[in-house]
């Protein structure tokens, strides 16, 4: 037990170092893209805006690059580069990005744990789940519409609301009203349900969440070795029931690897990251022919 205790904190450990060092680096070039503008820049590092360092910058100008061969507004080619990278990653092991590189959805996580600090079980639960079902697809409608809009104007439309921008540049000036709005809205929220923007507004969560249908890596739980402690739900940050699938589809899962035998789960080797299924054995009363017998799961 202590071995899985240290195993646990590990790897929790190596994921927070990649959400610090990807926050600390997005501040870092929105500060030095202000640096610039003044005349004063950090020669080795980036002075691009966050627009152009953003992969979801590539989703929205898909259509006017195929159609024009240029960008939207604010949109850089580093943009449909950084899109290409994420999404090859997303195909092998799904949203990646969301559960350890985005550095809002690390800012909405640091919030939590505040909030699970004062809140205690009650965290992440104040949403009946038959609301909570239906709120999760808001995201979708708010992707439809920005890519939309944004293919109709060639106009970045979702800069001006963009809580990840308000973020980021909230000391500059250029933040739209609805950016801070909408960075409020999260900051409140996070308090009381986890990743609230992740979970119900982000756009580009939506377009990487597609990927969990159909990765190659998926998070599995092995039905044989499963104790039904539901420790795996407990620990999922998008109220996923994992202790429920053999494979998790489910288009919120972020990747976070909190639910599985390295973190959460009790057992060894039940809540993994792999390919292909589970074999699992089978007693002869089982087989109804007296002999055992091992099948997929």
């Amino acid at each position: 037990m202590k071995a899985k205790t240290q195993t646990a904190r590990k790897a929790g450990r190596i994921r927070r170092a990649v959400q610090v060092f990807f926050f600390v680096l997005i501040a870092a070039i929105s500060v030095n893209h202000g640096l610039e503008e003044a005349g004063k820049s950090i020669p080795w590092l980036s002075s691009a805006s966050l627009h152009s360092v953003c992969p979801f910058g590539g989703v929205v100008s898909i259509y006017q690059f195929f159609v024009t061969g240029t960008f939207v507004k604010k949109i850089h080619e580093s943009s449909m580069v950084l899109m290409a990278i994420v999404f090859g990653l997303a195909l092998f092991f799904g949203p990646v990005f969301c559960g350890w590189i985005c550095p809002f959805g690390a800012f909405q996580e640091w919030l939590g744990g505040i909030g699970k600090k004062i809140f205690g079980k009650r965290y992440n639960a104040f949403i009946p789940r038959k609301l909570d079902s239906v709120l999760r697809y808001a995201r979708y409608l708010l992707l439809a519409q920005v890519i939309y809009m944004t293919a109709r104007s060639g106009v970045l439309v979702f800069a001006d609301a963009d809580p990840y921008y308000a973020l980021f540049n909230f000391w500059t000036g250029e933040v739209a009203v609805m950016g801070y709005v909408f960075l409020g809205a999260t900051f409140l929220l996070s308090f009381f349900v986890e990743r609230p923007f992740c979970k119900y507004a982000c756009p580009y969560g939506a377009v990487l969440g597609l990927t969990n249908l159909f990765r190659v890596f998926g998070i599995k739980r092995n039905g044989s070795t499963c104790i039904s402690c539901k420790a795996c739900d407990r620990a999922c940050p998008m109220n996923i029931e994992v202790s429920g699938a053999g494979t998790v589809r489910n288009h919120q899962c972020i990747s976070c690897m909190k639910c599985t035998s390295e973190q959460a789960c009790p057992v060894a080797d039940t809540v993994v990251l792999g390919v292909g299924k589970f074999p699992v054995s089978r007693t002869p009363a089982e087989t109804g022919d007296g002999t055992a017998a091992v099948a997929d799961k």
